[in-house]
């Protein structure tokens, strides 16, 4: 078994959801949840098949969006994988629980906007997602003042009262 870092390309702003599902209609239920949970959403979204033809499966509401989330997929390589590229000013806190119950959905590997490199097992033809690095390593740990900082970015962006 070989072990790879596979980097997720995208530009600084956009967020990313990274996860696994079980079906071919996973494609199809995704796009109805992601339009349902925010209308008028901009989205591409892509999903590996594992099996049968092996394809890799696409929908989502902007075409570049699209094309970017079947790259990052084709470069990742892992069956039933998939990945949501969010446009600008569309973020997972908004979608993430239509994703996550979804019926196929398995788990969530990263939601994130941060630099994101999958961690892959490769043996022979299977590939395996074994993790994520999301981000950077903590520099510390929040005062006073940080606290107050947090509590009112969240205000401000209106997830808090």
């Amino acid at each position: 078994m070989e072990l790879k870092l596979v980097p997720i390309e995208k530009p600084d702003p956009l967020n990313v959801i990274l996860g696994q599902a079980h079906f071919i209609k996973t494609v199809e239920d995704l796009h109805e949840a992601l339009v349902t949970a925010v209308p008028g959403i901009r989205f591409g979204l892509a999903f590996s098949e594992a099996s049968g033809k092996r394809l890799v499966r696409r929908s989502g509401t902007d075409p570049e969006l699209t094309d970017l989330a079947v790259r990052n997929l084709l470069n990742l390589a892992c069956g039933h994988a998939f990945l949501i590229v969010l446009g600008e000013g569309f973020y997972p806190i908004n979608v993430l629980h239509a994703v996550k119950a979804c019926p196929e959905v398995v788990r969530i590997f990263a939601a994130t906007a941060n630099p994101l490199k999958v961690v892959v097992a490769e043996e022979g033809e299977q590939r395996a997602i074994l993790g994520v690095m999301d981000g950077f390593k903590p520099l510390g740990v929040e005062d006073e003042a940080e606290v107050a900082w947090r509590k009112d970015l969240l205000r401000r962006f209106g997830y808090k009262l």
